[in-house]
This record gives C-alpha cells, sequence and structure tokens, in this order.
C-alpha cells in the first residue's frame, strides 16, 4: 500500500465532523470479516448491463479517486476517502450463501455479474478466495458468470474460469481507463498498472476465456485522448467487445476525486472540472437514469465518436454506454439475453451493497 494521509470528506449520516488539530496519520489497512445474510444484489437500473450481482468485499484497496462506490462506506458510519481504500470488509461466507442462493428452485440460472460495486480481485482476494470460491459454486452449478475488474489476480482463476465457461459462460472485462501506467498510478494508485492488465487480458483470451475492456471512467480533460490507444491496445491483447462510460461524482465521490485530482496534477484539475461541467449541462454530476453514465452536449458527442471510430477501426463489437441492459449482455456473452422473469417469482434477498449512489 501507498503511505496516504487519512483524509474523509465530512459523512452526511454522522452529525459530527472532526478535523485534525496536527498533520493526519498515515491510513492503515484494516479488515473485518462478516457474516453476511444475503451475497445477491438484484439491480433494475437500465443503465447497467446485468440483472444480480456480487460483491465478496466491501472498500477497495485500488483506491481509485473517482469510484461511485465510495459513499456505500458512510452507511457503515465510515469515510468515504481513505476509510473506503483501507478500512475494508470481507464477507466470509459468501461462497456458502451463494450456494444456498442459485440452489434454490426460484433461481432460473441468470448471469451473475462479479464486481458490481467494488473490484472482486483486490489484492485481500489473494489471502481470502471467497471470489475463487463463489466461482467454484458456479462452476458446480453451470451457472454463467460475467466478471469486470481491474485486478490482474483474476489470472489465477484461469482454469476455472474455461470450465465454467465450457460448462455454460463466461467472461471478463478489464475496466483500464488510462492507457499511460504513471497517469494511472496518480488516480488509481493502488490498481495493478494498465501494461499489466493487457498481459493478463491476453494470457485469459489465450486460456479460451472471452475478454472486453471497459475504458471507463471516461475523464473529459484527463483521458479522453487516450481512447484510440485503450483499444488498440485491448484488441492486441485479445479483446472482443468495448465499453465506456462517463465519470460519475456523486455525493462524495466528487471532494474526495478533486483533492486527489489538485494534488497529482494541480495545473490541470481546473480545465478537467470545466470539462466535466460541459458534458453535465454545467453541473459535475446528473444523477438521473439514462445520463448519470454518460454526457451530452458537442464534448461528449466527440468523445463518443472517437470511441465508435476506435472500436470499429479495431474491430472491436462497441458496446455503447446508451446501450439497454439485454443487448449489452447478449453482446458480450454471444447468446440470447437471459430471462428476466420480474413479477413470475418471489425475489431472493438482496444485499443493500448494490445501491446506487445518486
Amino acid at each position: 500500500m501507498l503511505l496516504q494521509q487519512i483524509s474523509n470528506p465530512p459523512n452526511p449520516y454522522i452529525s459530527a465532523h472532526h478535523e485534525w488539530l496536527e498533520p493526519p496519520p498515515v491510513a492503515r489497512l484494516e479488515i473485518y470479516e462478516e457474516h453476511a445474510k444475503t451475497i445477491l444484489s438484484e439491480n433494475d437500473s437500465p443503465d447497467l448491463p446485468f440483472r444480480w450481482s456480487i460483491n465478496p468485499y466491501r472498500g477497495c484497496q485500488h483506491a481509485c479517486a473517482y469510484c461511485y462506490a465510495r459513499p456505500y462506506h458512510e452507511y457503515l458510519g465510515l469515510g468515504a476517502g481513505t476509510d473506503f481504500d483501507t478500512k475494508l470488509v470481507a464477507k466470509v461466507n459468501a461462497p456458502q450463501l451463494l450456494r444456498d442462493a442459485l440452489t434454490r428452485p426460484r433461481w432460473r440460472g441468470e448471469t451473475l455479474n462479479f464486481s458490481g460495486v467494488t473490484d472482486c480481485y483486490q489484492p485481500i482476494e489473494a489471502s481470502y478466495g471467497l471470489t475463487r470460491g463463489c466461482l467454484e459454486v458456479c462452476r458446480d452449478l453451470a451457472n454463467p458468470v460475467m466478471i469486470i475488474t481491474r485486478g490482474a489476480l483474476v489470472m489465477r482463476d484461469a482454469q476455472l474460469l474455461t470450465d465454467i465457461h465450457r460448462a455454460s459462460r463466461a467472461s471478463v472485462c478489464f475496466s483500464i481507463p488510462f492507457a499511460d501506467d504513471a497517469m494511472a498510478r496518480l488516480i488509481e494508485p493502488q490498481a495493478p498498472p494498465p501494461s499489466r492488465r493487457f498481459e493478463v487480458m491476453r494470457r485469459l483470451h489465450d486460456a479460451g476465456v472471452p475478454v472486453g475492456v471497459m475504458a471507463a471512467p471516461i475523464i473529459p480533460g484527463l483521458n479522453d485522448r487516450e481512447i484510440p490507444m485503450i483499444l488498440r491496445r485491448a484488441a492486441e491483447s485479445g479483446a472482443e467487445w468495448a465499453g465506456y462510460t462517463a465519470i460519475r461524482l456523486a455525493k462524495s465521490v466528487e471532494p474526495v476525486f478533486f483533492e486527489r485530482l489538485r494534488t497529482a496534477l494541480p495545473d490541470r484539475a481546473a480545465h478537467v472540472a470545466s470539462r466535466i461541467r460541459d458534458i453535465r449541462g454545467g453541473e459535475v454530476h446528473d444523477g438521473r437514469f439514462g445520463a448519470r453514465m454518460r454526457g451530452s452536449g458537442p464534448y461528449w458527442h466527440g468523445i463518443t465518436e472517437l470511441f465508435r471510430i476506435a472500436a470499429t477501426h479495431h474491430g472491436l463489437r462497441h458496446l455503447s454506454c446508451e446501450a439497454s441492459q439485454a443487448n449489452a449482455i447478449a453482446a458480450i456473452d454471444e447468446g440470447e439475453p437471459m430471462p428476466r422473469p420480474r413479477g413470475t417469482n418471489t425475489p431472493l434477498p438482496i444485499d443493500g451493497q448494490a445501491m446506487l449512489f445518486d
């Protein structure tokens, strides 16, 4: 872990906020174990290409400044800043909860998305193995999975993912918003560098696992010019599809992101903030369904055209952030959209971590 001083924006759910009279101490890793009651989260947002997701961990060591999941830590009485990066929760009974859920008669074998909120392959997975345990359940029950991750540790489970893909369907999508390792380290300091992610993408492809890339989030004025390079390297690494979303600065994400940006890139911070407002109608965030994961206006139109042209040039199936859930899943899985039997069965218990922080 990089040594960071404790820094959290005020928690809106706690009446008191304490300021340090002296420089704050270094934020150190703390891991808490939770025996969760449920493990599946149900999503009904038209902005996301999956219905069911699973998140074995709360908080994320990757420490990406823009992570939209940061406000969830505030519901735990923690901070959205360095608390989110260093005070982590492991749901130690996740594999058994998943097996119980998938063997219920009302389960329809729908695709499970790993990492709908925090990265299932963050570093503590190497010790806890909760993601691997959950994938073993999916293999045993021939349940399809899709994974989105920045973690190189996914390579450890290459054979397991190959087995799942042979039995049902499996795919891995790598989140790579930067092509340059040095730039990525400034904004997502604990995540593996992009060069490592591309390497693992190639190795999974060679192992027979379908792979794709998400150039997400697009941060106008910071990484939008890197889109062609990201897509070129992804195609060279075996990616079959590519998608993107705009940066989301809901609630406490905004002060965390801009504090990091001003510290890491003080000469560019004002320009990036201006460009973000350009695509958000003068604001830094638009929480409406259908708008929060994309932008509007001439600058955003230029970004979408750049992405479309680059994806086409490199032979990548282009997953627009305006695509419907069913179309996105079908494009990724190369199959029929999974059934969505709403109203026909009692829903499974859901994990509140699926909340979308808008």
